[in-house]
């Protein structure tokens, strides 16, 4: 029995793995709809909390955990009269976490069902979602 396990062992020491894969460095942006916040979580570590607006009656900002699918420096809403939506980290369809002008509005419900954060949080998001790799970014959205 102890040679399957050290034949086991020495086995598993022989399959090649890339550390750039296996330590990859992972990001999560925990929103909490009811406290109008964010946890930007890199590594485990807390990273920032930032007061974020969700969707106000009538829009609501889906639930669940998401991957981010693509980043838009300069995005525009085709939907939304062409607002900016600068520095927009697109998770879920059009549903995306990015930058807002209204800033007085934050911490409170405001949006159309995206996540709007400050600007400068936003780029900082941004980058880090840059940096991290969208497969390596979830986005977890409660109520």
């Amino acid at each position: 029995m102890r040679n399957l396990i050290v034949a086991g062992l020495f086995a598993l020491s022989l399959v090649p793995f890339s550390s750039a894969t296996a330590f990859a460095a992972k990001l999560i942006a925990k929103v909490d709809i009811s406290s109008q916040t964010m946890v930007v979580t890199h590594n485990g570590k807390v990273k920032y909390k930032w007061p974020v607006s969700t969707g106000r009656k009538g829009y609501s900002t889906p639930t669940g955990s998401y991957t981010a699918k693509w980043l838009s420096r300069h995005h525009r809403s085709r939907k939304y009269n062409n607002a900016p939506m600068p520095y927009a980290v697109f998770y879920h369809r059009g549903y995306a976490v990015h930058a807002t002008y209204d800033t007085k509005r934050l911490g409170r419900v405001a949006s159309h069902g995206c996540v709007r954060l400050a600007p400068e949080n936003a780029a900082k998001f941004f980058a880090l979602v840059q940096k991290t790799g969208n497969k390596n970014t979830r986005i977890v959205i409660k109520h």
